[in-house]
């Protein structure tokens, strides 16, 4: 037979034990609604990432593929990672630092068409940075390009 006092301990470190699992998981899955996935267009292209969920789209503004649609801020854009294209449909005001040949990360929603809508866009904030992501996103896909000029 269990003293007393050591049934009401042992109940105490069972409810302790019970609500920090119960907080644990809540937390994990509450951090596994927000997370949002980066992708490079060749990722896209390969069909790696998933459609009408909100990932991270980054490359680098293809020259002249910036177009603005004169009745609204809509705007399409192609990005490259240097071996593939994927053009982006945005409507909203562009950072100030926007630009053709530049490095930019978006944040929106593959569509079925392969299109990618974008929510959000974030320019790079000086002429040296470049974000991590696309940076090594692009330096992948000229390794790759290059392993197949090599064969």
């Amino acid at each position: 037979m269990m003293k007393p006092h050591r049934k009401r301990r042992l109940t105490f470190v069972l409810l302790i034990t019970l609500g920090m699992g119960a907080s644990i998981g809540l937390g994990l899955y509450a951090m596994k609604t927000n997370i949002n996935l980066f992708y490079s267009p060749k990722d896209i292209k390969e069909q790696m990432a998933p459609t009408n969920v909100l990932i991270r789209l980054g490359g680098l503004v293809v020259e002249g593929s910036v177009h603005r649609d004169a009745d609204s801020l809509k705007v399409s854009f192609d990005l490259t990672d240097n071996a593939e294209d994927i053009t982006v449909i945005y409507d909203g005001i562009l950072p100030d630092l926007f630009r053709e040949g530049q490095g930019i990360v978006t944040m929106g929603k593959l569509q079925a068409d392969g299109t990618f809508v974008a929510s959000e866009v974030l320019a790079k904030h000086d002429e040296n940075y470049m974000s991590p992501e696309v940076a090594a996103a692009i330096k992948e896909a000229e390794a790759a390009a290059k392993g197949r000029t090599d064969s």
